[in-house]
């Protein structure tokens, strides 16, 4: 006898006041007022992370209902995407528009996990919008895209405090979607998907049609 599907059960959920409630919606800069736009967001079990218009990135801690505030130092600009990532250490990694990325490595209240914020910088390889992050599981590597089709690989030593960044892949157009696994990083770009083996450095195109 064929089992019944169970109904499936639509629920409305209703903003989060509490967190939007945190983030200021103008700041003054001099004599004038900026409206802040938020423009990024990641989620996972332990925070709530959004980018914004002012290059503050708002990290809301879902255990403990508090809000955190990180930036860049000098120009203030858009961020354009985050990435969080829970290994053996809470680490979110910031790319704006303007091709900067960091990784920033979170203070941990348990014991044996870090106890001072660390910031990693991707120095100077993007030059334009970055546009999709991906995180291997452990934390350890760290693929960036940007809009003019380069993508990044940094290899980050936390122990030591060391970010390595070399260009491993340039695309015609704008990578749209990154994700990582098993030595394989899946591209996908304007006009194409494809898997790219990072042992090998070789690529596999997903199809044979480009997009329209």
């Amino acid at each position: 006898m064929a089992s019944v599907a169970s109904p499936v059960i639509f629920k409305e959920f209703c903003p989060l006041y509490y967190l939007l409630n945190a983030i200021p919606t103008k700041v003054q800069k001099g004599f004038r007022s900026i409206v802040v736009y938020l423009t990024a967001l990641d989620t996972n079990g332990d925070y709530i992370a959004v980018g914004s218009s002012i290059g503050m990135l708002y990290l809301y801690c879902r255990h403990l209902n508090q809000m955190k505030k990180y930036n860049f130092e000098g120009k203030c600009e858009s961020i354009t995407f985050v990435k969080l990532l829970s290994c053996f250490d809470d680490l979110v990694a910031v790319g704006t528009a303007s091709g900067r990325v960091a990784v920033f490595q979170l203070v941990s209240s348990l014991p044996g996990r870090n106890k001072q914020l660390r910031r990693f910088d991707v120095a100077g390889i993007h030059k334009s919008s970055i546009t999709a992050l991906a995180w291997s599981p452990n934390g350890m590597k760290l693929f960036s895209g940007d809009d003019k089709g380069k993508i990044v690989y940094s290899a980050l030593d936390l122990d030591q405090g060391i970010c390595n960044s070399s260009l491993v892949l340039e695309e015609p157009s704008s990578i749209v979607q990154l994700d990582y696994n098993q030595k394989v990083l899946l591209v996908s770009t304007l006009q194409r998907t494809l898997l790219f083996y990072t042992e090998e450095k070789c690529v596999k195109q997903v199809g044979t049609q480009p997009r329209k």
